[in-house]
């Protein structure tokens, strides 16, 4: 397991109290780290950005449950909006509760791991449940530093910190990690090195969870809509059967795997009729009516 690309913590204080230039940022390890590391430097879609300005929660992942049409109102109104952004991002937190409903109980000591943390909603959101530490890692300098701002901001940098690291080889010690996630972070890894490394840093009885679109072995092959999902976010999509295999390799005993599609799809068919659409929504759309995607939790115990 390669532990070069892990890297100092880029903290709020080395973020805001130093020169740019001061800060060490890993080498990636290979390439294709190389690519996801530049595609999500240069990543600003207002989708992202827009949805978290509601409430300073800035989430990189799709939401779930009904929306609210009378939340909504009448789509001819000057704010509907602003509305349809705001309950977007009620969906997209809705999403995160969920994982965060899925870690069990969490004590105030506890260190937790968000792998793939994107700009930290999801860290600010179980730091506030749980009031213990949570540490995240992202292949991203940029999206590092904006977690770190905003725990700054939130006057949280003590307890919610990320770094710029390879989720294969984090620095932290084996079983020192109660909880572990990957939201919608999993399809750029392989899975077998992902969940030996999840299986490493958790103790013994210690929770995993992972949310994540995976293509429907009983499709066949993935489909086209899939393949375009993996070429626009420069991903690889993995199957269900490969993440319940992978999990059984490393020791991860699956305890609930819910099936999240027909939840996610008023998320799409909603964000489909925004400003903020990207290109992507009828992909996903389809890809889950044709049952060749689906969007899984899967919460998993170490043993």
């Amino acid at each position: 397991m390669d532990l070069s690309v892990t890297s100092t913590d880029l903290s709020t204080d080395a973020a805001v109290s130093t020169s740019a230039a001061s800060v060490f940022i890993p080498a990636p390890v290979t390439p294709y780290q190389g690519d996801i590391a530049r595609y999500w430097d240069g990543e600003a879609r207002p989708v992202n950005l827009r949805l978290g300005d509601v409430d300073g929660l800035y989430h990189h992942h799709y939401g779930i449950g009904a929306v609210d049409r009378t939340a909504l109102g009448d789509a001819d109104d000057s704010a509907y909006e602003k509305r349809l952004i705001a309950e977007l991002h009620r969906l997209e937190s809705a999403q995160a509760e969920l994982l965060l409903d899925h870690l069990g109980p969490v004590e105030r000591d506890a260190m937790l791991v968000d792998a793939g943390c994107g700009r930290g909603g999801s860290m600010v959101m179980a730091h506030q449940r749980f009031r213990c530490q949570v540490e995240g890692v992202t292949l991203s300098a940029k999206q590092a530093d904006f977690a770190n701002q905003r725990a700054h901001e939130l006057g949280i940098e003590d307890h919610v910190h990320a770094r710029v690291c390879n989720m294969l080889g984090t620095p932290f010690e084996t079983g020192q990690i109660a909880a572990s996630w990957n939201n919608e972070s999993s399809m750029y890894v392989d899975l077998h090195d992902l969940f030996a490394e999840h299986s490493r840093i958790l103790e013994v009885g210690g929770r995993y969870v992972t949310i994540t679109g995976c293509w429907n072995p009983r499709y066949g092959q993935p489909s086209k809509w899939v393949s375009q999902i993996n070429a626009h976010f420069e991903c690889n999509i993995h199957s269900r059967r490969e993440y319940l295999r992978a999990m059984a390799d490393n020791r991860l005993v699956p305890q609930a795997v819910i099936d999240l599609t027909a939840a996610t799809l008023p998320y799409w068919e909603l964000r489909a009729t925004s400003s903020l659409v990207t290109g992507i929504e009828e992909a996903f759309i389809a890809s889950y009516k044709d049952g060749s995607f689906q969007y899984l939790l899967i919460a998993a115990d170490r043993v």
